[in-house]
This record gives C-alpha cells, structure tokens and sequence, in this order.
C-alpha cells in the first residue's frame, strides 16, 4: 500500500503523526512477532508492515506447519526484504511462547479469540508492545484476564492497540469528537447491525482430531470465538459504547439456529437480537445475523436530542455535517497509532477499551443462549470457562448442544 501526501496530512489533522510513517528508518529496525497467521492475521502483518518501510517480520508462529508454510510464502513473494525469519518460525501451541523468547518488540495477536487472554498476558509479561485483534476474549474470566493484564501492561508502558480499526478511521473520528462536544445534545437511542451471509467452514479429515478441527473452523464454537455476535459484531458495539463513554448495565437478547443446522457449524446461533440499557437509561437496539440470501446491513445509528448521526459519517440537526476529504485505511492507521506512540513512549492503551466492547457482546449471547436478563456484573463475574479443561491438540471434545433458551442454565 502506498500512502499519499494528502493522506499523511489527513493523518495528522486526526492526531495520528504524519511522521509516524517511516520514522524508524534512522533508528534500530522495529522487529514485529506474529502469533497466528490465518486470513486476520495475514491481513494484519500486512497492514503493519504498510504503516512504516522501517519495520521487518522477525519472527511467526502458528498451529499447524501447513499455515505457516502458506503464510510465509505469500509474505516473501510480495515482500522480500520485510520478512526476517530465519530459523524464528514455530509450531504447535506453544508457538506463541517461543516468539514471545525472542527479541521482538512488538507483537501481533490474531489467534482465535479463545486464546487471546493468554496469549495477551504472556505478552505483557515478556514486556512487549502489543497490537491484539478484537475480540479480547469470549467468557467473563478471559475477560477478567485481559483487563488485569492491560492495567500491568500501563505500568510498564507498554503499547496496547487493539483491532477495533473504527476508532482510527478519520471519519468516525470527527463524527465521534462532534458527539462528544454535544452537537447532538443528550444520545437518546442507538442502533447497531451486521447482518450478511454465510462465511467460510473448515471440514474435519479422516485422522483430524477434534481439537485441531475446531481451531481450523473455530468459527462455529463459543470457546474459540465466542459465536459471530462477540467475534464479529463487537466492531459495532464498541462503536456505540465508544458514543456513550461508557458500557451498558444489563441486556435482555434473543436469537437462534434457523439456517445453518449442519454439524459443520457447530453450535452456533446465525441470529442475535437484543436490548442494551446503558447507566443513563438510554437503549441500544442490536442486530446480527450471518444468513445467506438475506438483506445486508452492517451499520450503527446514534440518536441525539439535537441530531442523528447514520454510519458515523454525518450528523443532521441542529447542525449538519458530512465528513469530507482523504480516508485513509484505518487498518493502516491503527498500526500507525502503535508505532507512533512507541516512538514517543505514549504507553497507549486500548486494552480495558477493547475488553468492555467485548464483555458487551458476551452479555448479549449470554442472554440469547439463557433467556434470561444479564447484568454488566453477571457477565463480568462469570466462573464459566469455555475453553476444554486441559486443552491440547489430540484431544476429543463434543460439540456442545445448541442453546435453547429457557432451557439452557449455566453454560454461556
């Protein structure tokens, strides 16, 4: 990717420092880590390696030796001189501990959601800047994990940037200071969606134990990704929380298994519905959906008493606004935030922020799963692990039934 003067410019009217591009070209060379190379983690390397010419991929691991191989071929094809590997790319489960041992400073998390609080709290334990993907994790104790995790990583100054690229994109950004400075008066009611299609699946080959199957289509299990309402539409509830400053108190969500009933997909629901209620009373409509054939519609809605803002890209009321000029990629730009503010010892910090969006997810499947109404401190205080007791790659696990509402207790 090539970034534009008018884009560096735009960059700097946002706060993200046009000289954050490129400014490790007179220093030591940033050496990146990634911990886990799938479709989000190819794509994060990427915009990484994008946001500055003076960073280099030093070291990678992942699960299986087949991702590894696929990844770092396509990564040299494109980009020779930016991956530094040599004899720093693991396997296995403990991957991650063994780029953690080596002299990166910065790592990439793209893991499956499920590992993500202990991948993250080894990170910070090694005293490394971070950027995590979204979500943090997909039970109250994970969630619990990264939040003590990301207060230690502040008392070291360490970076954490999480994958929540809304917050960097230049036009949600403005939209967001507008709210903030009241030009919509008092938010009154939100709304949020992501509804689309199907997406892709992994199937189980003769040998394949159940561990490695499901890490592979880790899509379909609440364990490894906390089902599509935590692991994809936490973009859009961190967008509403990010409105509000703050997460709601409690949830009351429906949802279900209509389309995708095949053991292909697990356990997972294809539908979420629920209300948010937030401390001031104001109500979040939310809606996700991952059905084919059906209607699309990834968006959020903030009302105000002076003002609606439609996808964050305008506001009309009391005072109109659109957004113009330059957009550059957010992708881009949240990894331009990460090194900037390691140059400067910003410690940033996106590590609570990211974790809250998260548990605001978890409190709507826990709800959906349940039938019944959870509070911000039910979902916060959760003893339920979701991950397999003892986890390891040749282990046979069940899928769990699919949660009926009403019926299901204890096991969100």
């Amino acid at each position: 990717m090539q970034i534009t003067r008018r884009q560096l410019v735009a960059g700097a009217a946002a706060g993200l420092a046009a000289n954050s591009f490129g400014f490790f070209q007179d220093k030591p060379t940033l050496k990146i880590g990634l911990i886990g190379c799938g479709g989000r983690g190819s794509g994060a390397i990427r915009d990484s390696l994008a946001a500055d010419p003076g960073v280099v991929l030093h070291a990678i691991g992942v699960v299986s030796p087949d991702r590894l191989n696929g990844c770092l071929d396509g990564l040299k094809k494109e980009m020779p001189n930016r991956v530094k590997v040599d004899g720093r790319s693991f396997t296995g489960l403990d991957a991650y501990q063994k780029v953690l041992a080596t002299d990166v400073d910065v790592v990439i998390l793209a893991t499956p959601p499920g590992f993500r609080p202990i991948h993250f709290a080894a990170a910070v334990e090694a005293g490394k800047h971070i950027f995590m993907e979204k979500p943090a994790a997909v039970d109250g104790p994970g969630v619990r994990a990264v939040i003590a995790a990301a207060q230690k990583a502040k008392a070291k100054n360490l970076t954490v940037v999480a994958g929540t690229q809304r917050r960097a994109d230049l036009a949600y950004m403005e939209a967001m200071k507008r709210i903030h400075d009241g030009e919509m008066g008092d938010i009154v009611h939100l709304s949020c969606y992501w509804n689309q299609g199907g997406l892709w699946t992994a199937s189980q080959t003769p040998g394949m134990s159940d561990a490695e199957w499901m890490i592979r289509n880790w899509l379909y299990f609440a364990w490894s990704s906390g089902d599509h309402i935590v692991e994809q539409h936490v973009h859009n509830l961190d967008v509403c929380n990010w409105a509000m400053n703050g997460h709601p108190v409690k949830a009351v969500a429906l949802g279900g298994r209509q389309s995708r009933t095949e053991p292909i997909y697990g356990h997972i629901f294809d539908h979420f519905a629920t209300e948010y209620e937030y401390a001031n009373g104001a109500k979040m409509m939310r809606y996700c959906r991952q059905q084919d054939g059906c209607a699309s519609n990834v968006s959020e809605r903030i009302v105000g008493s002076k003002g609606v803002s439609n996808a964050n890209t305008s506001i009309k009321g009391e005072k109109n606004w659109r957004f113009e000029g330059d957009r550059p990629n957010p992708y881009v730009l949240e990894h331009v935030r990460l090194y900037d503010s390691i140059k400067k010892s910003l410690g940033y910090n996106e590590g609570v922020q990211v974790a809250e969006s998260t548990l605001t997810a978890i409190m709507g499947r826990m709800s959906a799963y349940s039938g019944e109404e959870v509070t911000w401190e039910k979902a916060l205080n959760s003893n339920v692990v979701l991950m397999p007791e003892g986890f390891h790659l040749g282990m046979t696990i069940p899928v769990p039934a699919v949660a009926i509402p009403g019926k299901t207790k204890g096991v969100f």
